[in-house]
């Protein structure tokens, strides 16, 4: 088995010995990455998270009061049910 802390060790090890301009070099390249995904990424037609969680929110708010209005139309049926019966 590797011992975990020894790879860190060792990692560390060549991290510091690389000249700064590698390592200037991959931070770079990393920064460009993300550039570019996010520009990518914002081209799609897509909703943040929090605006999705608003979203679900705003639904599960508006099924509730559904519901409540249904079983109102419910009750109020019922009650006419047996007006409704009387006039024929």
């Amino acid at each position: 088995m590797f011992n975990p802390k020894k790879l860190e060790e060792i990692a560390k090890q060549v991290s510091d010995s690389m000249p700064a301009s590698v390592k200037n070099f991959g931070t770079e390249v990393d920064r460009k990455i993300k550039q570019v995904l996010q520009a990518q990424l914002g081209k799609l037609d897509m909703v943040s998270r929090e605006e999705f969680d608003v979203q679900t929110h705003v639904l599960l708010r508006t099924r509730e009061k559904l519901a409540e209005m249904e079983a109102k139309l419910a009750e109020f049926e019922k009650k006419l049910a047996p007006v409704e019966k009387a006039e024929k």
